[in-house]
C-alpha cells in the first residue's frame, strides 16, 4: 500500500549556546492510509518535533518530507491547500490551543467557512452540531456557546478533536493527546479515538511517552521508538511490545506501573540493569 505521509531521511538540528543539537537525526518513517503509527519516547527525544515536520509546521534541516508522493515543501496553489485539509494536528494541551474568546461553535465554524465548506450561519451551526456528536459531547446545542474556561480538560480535547475533523482529514497527528487528562477521562477519549479510526478510516500518527498507551491504541498498527533523536526500533506493535531488541525499548517497558509490589521491584531492578549496561542512564 502506498504510504500517505512519508519521512524520508529527516533531519532537524537547533542552535544553542553548547553548538548544534539534532533533535531529529535521520529519520525515515511512514503511514498508509488508515494505518496507526505510534511515536514513543521520552521527553527530549525528538518525537514532537518529528510530528511538526510531518505535519508541514516545522521544515527540516534536510531530508524529505512526502504527502501522497508530493513533496510537501515544493507544493504550492492547490496542492499545499489539499496538504493543509489532509493533514491535521491536535495538541497535547487543549486549553493552550483553543482561543479563549472563541466559543465553541466559533473555533469549529472558522475553518468551515475558511475552506467554503458550508455557505451561512445555518449551515456552520448544523455541521458543528454534527461535529460535537461525533465526539462524544452531547446535546451539541449546550456547547457551541461556551468558551473554553466553561469546560473540562476532557471536554476541551473533544472540541480540539472535533475542529481537526472538520476539514475531513486523512491523517490526525496526535501529540500527547491524552498525558494532560486524568486516567478515566484518559480511556474514554482513546475509545473516541479508536472508533474515529475505525469508523472514518483516518490514519494516525500518535505521540506519546507511553508504551502501555501504544498498546491500547496501536495494537493493529506499527510503533517506532525514538531516542536521542533517532528511530532505535520500529515494527508491528505486538511486536514491539512483546519482544523488545533495543535496550531503551525494554528499560521502558520496565518504566510502565506494575500494581503487584514484587513484580514491580523485579521490573525496577531490571530496568536499572539494562540502564547500567549501557549509555541510557541519568544524563545522557
Amino acid at each position: 500500500m502506498a504510504e500517505l505521509i512519508a519521512l524520508d531521511g529527516v533531519t532537524h538540528t537547533f542552535s544553542s549556546r553548547r553548538g548544534t543539537v539534532r533533535a531529529v537525526d535521520d529519520v525515515s518513517l511512514g503511514i498508509a492510509p488508515g494505518q496507526v503509527l505510534c511515536l514513543v519516547g521520552e521527553s527530549g527525544s525528538g518525537k514532537t518535533t518529528t510530528a511538526r515536520i510531518a505535519a508541514g509546521l516545522t521544515k527540516p534541516t534536510s531530508g524529505v518530507v512526502r504527502f501522497d508522493g508530493d513533496e510537501i515543501h515544493r507544493l504550492g496553489g492547490t496542492g499545499f491547500t489539499r496538504f493543509r485539509r489532509g493533514v491535521q494536528y491536535i495538541h497535547q494541551d487543549p486549553y493552550a490551543s483553543l482561543n479563549p474568546i472563541r466559543d465553541v461553535f466559533g473555533t469549529i465554524s472558522a475553518p468551515l467557512r475558511r475552506h467554503r465548506l458550508v455557505r451561512s450561519r445555518s449551515q456552520a451551526w448544523q455541521r458543528a452540531c454534527e461535529l460535537l456528536a461525533e465526539v462524544d459531547l452531547t446535546p451539541a446545542e449546550s456547547f457551541l456557546t461556551k468558551f473554553p474556561h466553561q469546560l473540562s480538560g476532557g471536554q476541551r480535547q473533544r472540541v480540539a478533536v472535533a475542529r481537526a475533523l472538520t476539514l475531513e482529514p486523512r491523517v490526525i497527528i496526535a501529540d500527547e493527546a491524552t498525558s494532560m487528562l486524568d486516567v478515566s477521562i484518559r480511556i474514554s477519549l482513546l475509545t473516541m479515538l479508536k472508533r474515529l479510526r475505525d469508523d472514518l478510516g483516518v490514519a494516525f500518527l500518535f505521540i506519546t511517552h507511553d508504551l502501555a498507551i501504544a498498546k491500547y491504541f496501536g495494537w493493529h498498527g506499527h510503533t517506532a521508538v525514538m531516542y536521542r533523536g533517532r528511530v532505535v526500533e520500529f515494527g508491528p506493535t505486538p511486536e514491539v511490545i512483546g519482544h523488545p531488541q533495543h535496550e531503551y525499548t525494554q528499560a521502558l517497558l520496565a518504566a510502565i506501573p506494575e500494581p503487584d509490589p514484587d513484580l514491580a521491584r523485579r521490573k525496577r531492578q531490571s530496568a536499572l540493569q539494562v540502564l547500567a549496561a549501557t549509555d541510557l542512564g541519568p544524563g545522557t
